[in-house]
């Protein structure tokens, strides 16, 4: 008889989760006690444990050692913490990889990684997969009814720092999966376009991994090879996950994503969502002079869209500074709670960090912990034990879900197409439009979900499309039933222009696009470096694009915009075709500050979504909404008070005070109003 489904939250945890990896491994017992007493004061619920120890559980060969994991994890359940229990797979021990040297993944080049890192796997290892399962079955037996497990948490950040190995067990594991996938070798050679540069095969066993050649290597074969690698990672932890299904029914299984799109460019997010019980995820951010919170905001947005919209959990994020990046600012006073309940905003029912105390060896001894260096009397600390306090005021929001007023279609196994070689400019980037339409919409205060090009998007008023190279035909008739059913299209250019061969679709660009936009491009114009293109319109504003422009020739779509200059002057530039009850617009060059919210201005207005004029910039509001009713958080990331507009009264949970017409929201501050409707 089948195991009930598990649930999709913590077992057992009836508060948000707020703690952080918990390494007590690297400090003598002694300490432990001490850290329960900390974990006391700073109102800790959960800690994720074990996940880089199976040299400590499994020491030998088949020779376990469990009593100080059985130590730890009583202390816990006596001190009312739940654990987040690792299966230690993301790490084999020295006499793995001594046994099977064959484990450790090679490079393009066939040069093996050496131990003494993390993450460094051959999927398709059989030796790895044995090992792998039987420490899992190991601990799932027997811990799978401890009172202190909430959760299983497989392996550690799948496709960091490594996803794909080109050794021959690959190459033999890659020709099954492409049987699988293709067939014969015919299918192979068709999907592949292997008739041009000679390329053909006679037999699959002729195939092998797309390691370093002469040139360019086969695009097909390497998108493949990308979808290979990916899918065998996930191969493993189905393999994990099934264990503890079985073995341990009615705890959930998770393993960290990590959705920012600066950080993990190789897991197709999609597929993955499916395969996990809570989608849960790590987000660091990335120091490089963006405005960090925007990232923060579409990593968020990304996650709970990877979980269908249901609640989510953060699983890692940083007190302060990290230490893996060129430059590693700690974070200001008050960050480090406005970033947390930002992610909650955004649909996640928690705020863990890495880590619970700051390591003194090792390579991230000097990345930021709940604990850090400097102790309790310490900045870090008095506003971790703050937080804490503040997520207890919010138990309430747990099970609710955000509320988006738009969508974006992103695809990882697109933007996989488009960054391989010789591109129309290789400074074209699929991440830089994502990044740059989200923060247009940010701007515009409108709170986004992400879509699958073949998703249901009819409850959204508008969908944007900001780098779609490769686009199925369902894919156009996806966008084209949006568009006639009512709503408001925005692409980008150099979209809907390949199959998921990577071959280009029959016909004029934009491929299976050209229908819902009304036009075809009859030529690609990439601009050369540094070079820009005006664009005109009747009585409104000039706009500036750069990078790209493209010959655009309407077959149904009126001209917004046009080309003042450049190769396509006098030509369309962004236009607008009306189809049924919506309309789709085009833009054909990069745009972006300004220029790209004047088209997103008046896109907008199409889709009936009106402009937020009454919300301070770098002001967020979003809603929560469920069972116990809806919440509006208003994060501050400014320096200067702000008051947001409530057109609802209610009452602020942090301070308990009543909210009614305008909320005020000091400077760098964070409020939670749960309002009375």
């Amino acid at each position: 008889m089948p195991h009930p489904a598990p649930p999709t939250a913590p077992h057992g945890l009836r508060r948000l989760a707020f703690g952080g990896d918990y390494n007590p491994e690297q400090w003598p017992e002694e300490v432990w006690r001490e850290d329960m007493a900390l974990m006391a004061e700073a109102g800790v619920s959960m800690v994720s444990v074990g996940i880089f120890s199976w040299a400590l559980l499994e020491p030998a060969p088949g020779t376990y050692d469990f009593g100080w994991l059985d130590r730890l994890l009583d202390l816990l359940h006596e001190h009312g913490i739940r654990a987040d229990l690792g299966t230690p797979t993301v790490a084999p021990p020295a006499w793995f990889y001594r046994a099977h040297p064959e484990a450790l993944p090679a490079g393009r080049d066939g040069v093996r990684y050496a131990f003494g890192s993390r993450g460094a796997i051959c999927h398709s290892s059989a030796a790895y997969r044995e090992a792998a399962a039987a420490i899992t079955e190991q601990l799932a037996r027997r811990y799978g009814s401890h009172p202190a497990l909430a959760l299983w948490h497989v392996h550690n950040e799948y496709g960091v720092p490594v996803s794909a190995c080109y050794c021959d067990s690959c190459a033999a594991h890659f020709r099954r999966w492409l049987t699988a996938r293709h067939g014969t070798v015919e299918a192979v050679n068709e999907a592949w376009g292997t008739a041009f540069w000679g390329q053909r095969y006679g037999s699959l066993d002729e195939i092998d991994p797309p390691r370093t050649t002469p040139t360019v290597g086969n695009p097909a074969q390497q998108l493949d090879y990308a979808r290979f690698a990916d899918a065998t990672m996930r191969e493993n932890f189905r393999a994990e996950r099934d264990i503890l299904h079985r073995l341990a029914p009615g705890i959930p299984v998770t393993t960290n994503f990590m959705t920012a799109l600066s950080q993990c460019e190789s897991v197709d997010y999609w597929a993955w969502g499916r395969e996990v019980d809570l989608v849960s995820n790590d987000h660091y951010l990335i120091t490089d002079g963006r405005r960090t919170h925007v990232n923060l905001a579409m990593a968020a947005d990304l996650t709970r869209s990877v979980a269908g919209g249901a609640p989510w959990l953060l699983l890692e994020h940083s007190t302060g500074g990290v230490n893996w990046q060129p430059r590693n600012p700690a974070k200001r006073p008050g960050e480090m709670a406005r970033n947390s309940l930002a992610h909650v905003a955004r649909g996640s029912d928690g705020a863990m960090f890495f880590q619970w105390r700051q390591s003194r060896r090792g390579a991230e001894k000097f990345h930021s912990a709940m604990v850090p260096h400097a102790g309790t009397d310490s900045r870090i600390w008095r506003e971790v034990t703050r937080l804490g306090a503040d997520l207890g005021l919010l138990d309430g929001i747990r099970g609710t879900r955000t509320v988006a007023d738009a969508a974006m279609v992103w695809d990882w196994q697109s933007w996989w197409a488009q960054s391989l070689e010789w591109r129309p400019s290789q400074e074209h980037d699929a991440r830089e439009r994502a990044d740059t339409f989200y923060e247009a919409l940010y701007d515009r205060h409108l709170t986004v979900d992400f879509a699958h090009p073949e998703a249901d998007l009819s409850g959204y008023p508008l969908v944007v499309v900001p780098a779609l190279y490769l686009a199925s035909e369902e894919t156009g008739r996806n966008l084209r039933r949006y568009v006639e059913g009512g709503g408001t299209l925005v692409v980008s250019y150099f979209s809907g222009i390949v199959d998921a061969n990577d071959t280009v679709h029959p016909g004029p660009y934009p491929g299976v696009l050209r229908d819902v936009l009304g036009l075809t491009v009859e030529e690609f114009a990439p601009l050369p470096e540094g070079g820009t293109v005006r664009l005109t319109t009747p009585g409104g504003p000039d706009l500036t694009g750069d990078l790209w422009s493209d010959v655009v020739i309407p077959r149904g779509a009126e001209t917004i915009w046009s080309y003042a200059d450049g190769i396509p002057a006098g030509r369309p530039a962004v236009t607008r075709h009306r189809l049924g009850e919506g309309s789709a617009w085009y833009v054909s060059t990069r745009l972006g500050g300004p220029d790209l919210d004047a088209v997103l201005e008046r896109a907008c207005a199409d889709a009936r979504i009106a402009p937020r004029t009454g919300l301070p910039h770098d002001v967020e509001v979003v809603r929560r909404t469920g069972s116990t009713g809806t919440y509006l958080f208003a994060v501050n990331h400014t320096d200067a008070d702000a008051k947001v507009p409530l057109d609802t009264p209610g009452t602020e949970l942090l301070t308990a005070e009543p909210a009614t017409g305008h909320l005020a929201v000091p400077a760098g501050a964070v409020r939670v109003v749960r309002l009375d409707s």
